[in-house]
């Protein structure tokens, strides 16, 4: 799942607007954004085999940031980071923080059992990855349900709908570009562009709603 965790993020946004599109965005990819800083550092691991249908990515060690253990700790930081550095309202850091318990549980529908729940334990994964052009749609599905849930939300409350459009857009873009880009097998490289590509998507989001929410305090 690549594109399609940004689909949680629009849904979060449009069922909790008083914390920003940016912060959602950042919070779906969060557990990636630990791992490629993992994979980096040489603590998680992760081999490129092109034989693999669909994702080339072999996910044979990453416990810390994709078990089911380790993701539900990410998203209870998340949700008491984002309430106090951010001073979110308790009910948008719990949004905050199922945002980011959203990755593991479309992780779990995509990827090929590498999903422990805990270090050392059986891994999950029901691999609708080996069905790459049903994924994608699936992929692509749920960003675009998702993202006319949120300009339908968005007129409501008398904002434009063009900006999410323009994500839209960009997150299409991303995917298609994603697809047809081969991954580099160096995991410092890999770990590096996984950290700059979310990176950027939470900078474009930040500009789609940087004005203040419309949504009541």
């Amino acid at each position: 799942m690549f594109v399609g965790h940004y689909a949680a993020a629009l849904a979060a946004k449009t069922a909790e607007p008083r914390a920003k599109l940016w912060t959602y965005v950042a919070a779906v990819q969060l557990l990636d954004i630990g791992w490629g800083g993992l994979v980096a550092a040489g603590v998680e691991k992760v081999r490129i085999d092109p034989a693999l249908p669909g994702s080339p990515l072999d996910l044979y060690f990453m416990p810390y940031t994709h078990s089911l253990a380790g993701a539900l700790a990410w998203s209870a930081g998340a949700l008491l980071l984002t309430r106090v550095a951010l001073k979110l309202p308790w009910r948008a850091a719990v949004f905050v923080g199922l945002a980011v318990f959203s990755h593991w549980l479309l992780d779990l529908l995509v990827h090929r059992p590498d999903l422990e729940v805990w270090a050392g334990q059986a891994k999950l994964g029901f691999g609708f990855w080996n069905y790459p052009l049903p994924e994608m749609a699936l992929e692509l599905g749920l960003v675009g349900i998702a993202g006319g849930a949120l300009i339908a939300a968005r007129k409501d409350a008398g904002s434009k709908a063009w900006p999410v459009i323009g994500f839209l857009a960009f997150l299409t873009a991303l995917q298609m570009v994603a697809s047809s880009t081969p991954f580099n097998p160096d995991p410092l490289a890999t770990g590096a562009l996984v950290i700059l590509v979310y990176g950027l998507a939470t900078a474009v989001a930040w500009l789609v709603d940087r004005g203040p929410s419309t949504a009541p305090n």
